[in-house]
C-alpha cells in the first residue's frame, strides 16, 4: 500500500472518549479514470508489470500470486500503479468512526477488508471468507489472542500463519492462507501473507485476568452476504469501476448498531480494565 502517514493537529472528541489525533494520509492517485477489462492471465504476466501493479491486480481478483497464474482470464485496470485503496470498495474516511481508535471491517460481498483509525482508512486488501457450507458468521467481534503459527481446528495438518483469533469458542480468526479467488474457507478470514502480518501487528490482543477478559482487543465487524450461486461480484467492474463502492453512509450503517458496545469496550481498555 503506497501512502505517507502524517499525524496532523486535527482532533475529535465525543462523549465518553478521549481526544485522539487524526491521521492524514497522502496517497498515490490514479493518473486517469480507472477502467477495467479482461486479459488472459498468461499474456498479462508476460508484460513484466511493476510490483505495485502486480499487487493491485492480485487484490482486484481477490486472489494470491500463485492462483493468479493458474487463472484463465483476470481483471486488469487501465492504470494499476495507484494506491490499492482506489481499487477496493471502502471509503477513505468514515466520520461515524471518528471516535473509534481502531476498527477492522470485512465485507462478505466484496471479499475485501479495511482497517480504520479514527475514521481514516489506513490499510485494506482482499480476503477469501467462509464457503457456502461453512459461512463466516456476520456481526461484531473483538480480536482475542494471536499466534505466528498455529494449526486449524478443522484439520491439524493445516498450518495457519499470523493467526489472530476473533471467536475463541468457534475457532474463527483471520490469518494467512491461500486465496483461490472466492469464499473457500471453513469460516475463517483468509489473507495474503503481507496483509496478515500487518494486521497481526496492528490489531490489539485481549487482556486476561484470572481467566476472565479484563478488556477486549480491536473491534472487528463482518458484514453483508455473498451470492454463492451468482458470478463473482468484482467481475461487474468491467461495466462500472465504482459498482462495488461502499459509500461512507453504508459503512456508518454497518457500524451504528455496535457503536455503543465498541465505545464501552474502548473506554474500559483505556482505563486498563476498570
Amino acid at each position: 500500500m503506497i501512502f505517507t502517514c502524517v499525524y496532523g493537529c486535527e482532533t475529535k472528541k465525543q462523549a465518553g472518549t478521549a481526544t485522539t489525533p487524526k491521521a492524514t494520509l497522502i496517497r498515490t492517485k490514479p493518473q486517469k479514470d480507472i477502467v477495467y477489462h479482461f486479459e488472459k492471465s498468461k499474456n498479462w504476466l508476460k508484460q513484466k508489470n511493476d510490483a505495485v501493479t502486480m499487487r493491485n491486480v492480485i487484490a482486484i481478483n481477490r486472489t494470491d500470486s500463485n492462483h493468479l497464474r493458474s487463472m484463465d482470464s483476470i481483471l486488469v485496470p487501465n492504470d494499476g500503479n495507484a494506491d490499492i485503496a482506489f481499487y477496493l470498495p471502502f471509503p477513505l474516511e468514515v466520520h461515524a468512526a471518528d471516535s473509534i481508535d481502531k476498527i477492522l471491517l470485512f465485507s462478505y460481498p466484496a471479499q475485501a477488508f479495511a482497517a480504520y483509525e479514527n475514521g481514516v482508512l489506513v490499510y485494506c486488501g482482499p480476503t477469501n471468507m467462509g464457503r457456502r457450507t461453512d459461512p463466516t458468521p456476520t456481526g461484531l467481534y473483538f480480536t482475542n489472542w494471536k499466534a505466528e503459527k498455529t494449526t486449524s481446528t478443522f484439520d491439524d495438518e493445516w498450518e495457519l500463519k499470523w493467526n489472530f483469533n476473533i471467536d475463541n469458542k468457534e475457532g474463527i480468526g483471520f490469518h494467512q492462507y491461500e486465496l483461490p479467488g472466492y469464499p473457500a474457507s471453513h469460516s475463517c478470514l483468509r489473507l495474503q501473507e503481507a496483509d496478515a502480518r500487518f494486521l497481526y501487528d496492528w490489531a490489539d490482543q485481549w487482556v486476561l485476568a484470572k481467566d476472565t477478559v479484563r478488556f477486549k482487543g480491536t473491534p472487528v465487524i463482518v458484514f453483508g452476504s455473498y451470492d454463492f450461486k451468482g458470478p463473482k461480484p468484482w467481475l461487474q467492474l468491467t461495466n462500472s469501476a465504482h459498482i462495488l463502492d461502499i459509500p461512507e453512509s453504508g459503512i456508518a450503517e454497518v457500524i451504528s448498531p455496535y457503536l455503543k458496545e465498541i465505545h464501552e469496550a474502548q473506554e474500559k481498555k483505556r482505563n486498563n480494565g476498570k
